[in-house]
């Protein structure tokens, strides 16, 4: 597969991801971004924990869609993050998880 092939698919496969988000937006409470993921569910809790004198934080999220188009299921019931990096939690208002029209 040459380069311009494999650009050819991610560009493809991101447009795929981006309309299957934009379906199922509208069933979702909560945007959770992370570190390295992205994600819309319905429920969120977020723990700051402390051990051996290092913060991190203990998100753990149900009913979720996480944003990766290398997964073949984008649906998971229950995740639950480690990270010693930001997390953002915004839930969504009903004028935002309106997607603009093609």
């Amino acid at each position: 597969m040459s380069a311009e092939e494999l650009e050819k698919y991610e560009t493809e496969q991101e447009l795929r991801l981006y309309r299957e988000y934009r379906d199922v937006v509208k069933i979702f409470k909560y945007v959770v971004e992370t570190d390295r993921r992205f994600y819309l569910c319905n429920s969120v809790d977020v723990k700051a924990r402390t051990e051996a004198g290092e913060v991190f934080f203990e998100v753990t999220i149900s009913d979720a869609w996480v944003w990766d188009m290398y997964r073949p299921a984008r649906f998971a019931k229950n995740v639950k993050v480690l990270t010693f990096k930001d997390v953002n939690v915004e839930e969504l208002a009903t004028s935002d998880i309106e997607p603009p029209k093609d």
